[in-house]
């Protein structure tokens, strides 16, 4: 059986009268077309000569069996095939890893919640009222549970005082006391504190009356930004009311729990100093 090959830049040119029953079997893409007629194909002939163009070379091969050729995949055809995403061995474990693990969570947490909800002595999650008093005052305000001593005090109380600097109970600039005795105030729920007496900076002096701490971090020059003095009076108010007269290693440990990014650690060692001698 013959079959005529025509190169991709060939034209062939078919007789009127076969028009419409041969146009189907030829292809115009940039790609080598088989035909099973050979015979009805005229080559493009130049009109000025009369004679075929040279490019339009015919080549016959005799096959045993027909292949036909495959055309490439235009771009249109690639972009509208649906892509459908891979799932990987890893991948499909892990979501039932984390689907079972879910599962197992939410049937733990329910009975919890459950339980939270006839229990009349569980607060929250809105906001509730408490009271709390601070400086020797009762002041009553309504907080989530959530919500810190600290962000209380600044937010709701309007007590700016204790500073909030690094929010992990490290610094030791948001230092208050709880019933005589220096705490973060970051790290402690303002409904815990109910109940207890709070005292902040506003509470031991002012600035018009300072108290003997404040009056020897003004002298011994024991402040420079200031974010951090506020912690640091508290600290020392308490710690030189029960020693008068500490040593130098006794004054670096007591104040351990505050820090100064300034550096006026010789200044506030100063101010422990002037406690020994009777004052500023």
């Amino acid at each position: 059986m013959a079959f005529l090959f025509i190169a991709p830049w060939f034209r062939p040119r078919l007789p009127s009268d076969r028009l419409n029953t041969q146009t189907s079997k030829i292809s115009c893409a940039k790609s080598p077309v088989v035909l099973e007629n050979p015979s009805s194909i005229e080559p493009e002939v130049n009109h000025q000569s009369g004679v075929p163009r040279p490019d339009a070379f015919l080549l016959l091969v005799e096959y045993s069996e027909f292949h036909p050729i495959k055309r490439k995949a235009t771009m249109t055809e690639k972009t509208n095939v649906p892509k459908i995403p891979a799932v990987s061995r890893r991948g499909f474990l892990k979501g039932i890893g984390i689907g079972t693990a879910a599962t197992g969570l939410a049937a733990a947490v329910k009975p919890i919640a459950e339980a939270a909800e006839n229990d009349s002595n569980v607060r929250g999650p809105g906001e509730v009222p408490i009271v709390l008093k601070i400086n020797g005052k009762n002041r009553t305000l309504n907080v989530e549970p959530r919500v810190t001593l600290l962000d209380a005090l600044r937010n709701r109380l309007d007590l700016t005082g204790a500073k909030k600097v690094c929010d992990r109970g490290t610094c030791g600039a948001c230092t208050v006391l709880l019933d005589g005795k220096p705490i973060y105030s970051c790290s402690m729920l303002a409904v815990e504190a109910e109940g207890s007496a709070i005292t902040t900076i506003e509470g031991i002096g002012t600035p018009v009356k300072m108290n003997f701490v404040q009056k020897s971090f003004v002298h011994n020059d024991a402040q420079q930004c200031g974010f951090c003095t506020p912690g640091f009076v508290m600290a020392s108010t308490v710690f030189l009311e029960k020693h008068p007269n500490p040593t130098p290693e006794e004054i670096r440990f007591a104040l351990g729990g505050n820090l100064c990014r300034c550096g006026t650690y010789a200044g506030i060692q100063e101010v422990a100093t002037s406690a020994m001698k009777g004052g500023a």
